[in-house]
């Protein structure tokens, strides 16, 4: 069985190395790639551009999306991947530091299956994605292939 691979969609370095850190202290050692932007994370999930290459049977466990992206925003990045037969049912976190009511519906009304807002403190952060990483890559059941 392949190792889950989590996607993070995060274009803030210091966001990246934090979930990063956050990961390794609750001792998740999954492989993560890291999107840097909308296009990018497309390319990545689609095997395009840069990405395509990559096998398009690993698909990540979990993407872990942030919404504030270059190129392609994060809400137009989970439309396309629920309007793609081959990534519909692929779990989506958004992962953001907006507290913009009209994000958090949005994000729900396009399908994410979670919304956590980044905590500004650091042992907080560790503690939720922590939690995150549990539940979406021991705990939860995924649909089968």
């Amino acid at each position: 069985m392949n190792e889950l691979t989590i996607l993070l969609v995060e274009d803030n370095p210091d966001d990246e190395e934090l979930t990063l850190r956050a990961l390794r202290q609750n001792n998740i050692m999954n492989m993560v790639d890291v999107a840097r932007d909308g296009a990018e994370a497309l390319d990545y999930l689609f095997c395009q551009g840069a990405h395509k290459a990559r096998d398009p049977s690993q698909k990540p466990a979990i993407v872990m999306l942030d919404l504030k992206l270059p190129k392609i925003d994060g809400l137009e990045v989970l439309r396309r991947i629920r309007a793609d037969e081959r990534t519909r049912l692929m779990p989506v976190v958004i992962l953001t530091s907006s507290k913009e009511e009209q994000d958090l519906l949005k994000s729900y009304s396009l399908g994410a299956n979670s919304y956590i807002r980044k905590p500004v403190d650091f042992n907080q952060f560790v503690t939720t994605v922590g939690h995150l990483g549990l539940y979406w890559l021991v705990l939860n059941e995924p649909p089968p292939k």
